[in-house]
């Protein structure tokens, strides 16, 4: 998969893994990292998938209805790439938090959905319920953030609590940070998201 390291400063810290929204590409969410933690080793990986030239990180069949069986292929691909880069950069596979927008958000929360240590954890902004009616892994210490809008045109204020729903009762730990806003990745919420991780 397409993507640039970035070596942490601090050698015990946190893998940052972005995951950009339709369109967007490996660069697009570093500064984000920096902003959280910028001590921490980032990997920003791009989306296999085109849609109308656009990257994407699985295919959808239409505005907010995914392709499944794409889902399920392109979020296994994801994890063996983790596996592999934890190898080659030699960092610690077990102290990944993804922080995806949008369809990143997607498949990082379809790692949760589908793997019990893919992540340590992960800041989702704008996110949907990746898969429904799949019973999840044990999530137990896995520390989730999401970050919704209440006028989001996209993502529904019930799919985030759904979401949240799913997450809890696989024993995450799952704070919901909501903004008065639509789709669009604020300030404000990748602030909420620093002092969120910062707690943890």
């Amino acid at each position: 998969m397409k993507h640039v390291f970035n070596k942490g400063k601090n050698g015990t810290k946190t893998t940052f893994l972005m995951l950009h929204g339709t369109g967007g590409n490996e660069l697009d969410l570093l500064p984000l990292a920096g902003m959280i933690d910028s001590e921490a080793a980032v990997l920003s990986v791009r989306g296999n998938v085109l849609e109308n030239g656009m990257p994407r990180f699985f295919r959808r069949l239409a505005e907010g209805v995914f392709d499944e069986q794409d889902l399920i292929f392109r979020t296994k691909e994801l994890n063996e790439f983790l596996d592999e880069a934890a190898v080659k950069y030699e960092f610690d596979r077990d102290n990944i938090i993804a922080i995806g927008y949008s369809n990143g958000a997607n498949i990082a929360a379809s790692l949760l959905f589908h793997y019990e240590n893919a992540l340590k954890g992960a800041i989702l902004h704008h996110p949907m319920v990746p898969r429904r009616g799949i019973d999840l892994p044990n999530l137990e210490g896995k520390h989730v953030f999401i970050a919704a809008g209440n006028n989001d045109p996209i993502c529904p204020p019930s799919e985030s609590e759904e979401l949240k729903s799913l997450l809890e009762k696989a024993s995450a730990q799952v704070v919901l940070h909501w903004e008065q806003r639509g789709h669009q990745l604020i300030r404000e919420e990748v602030e909420a998201a620093a002092n969120w991780y910062h707690r943890l």
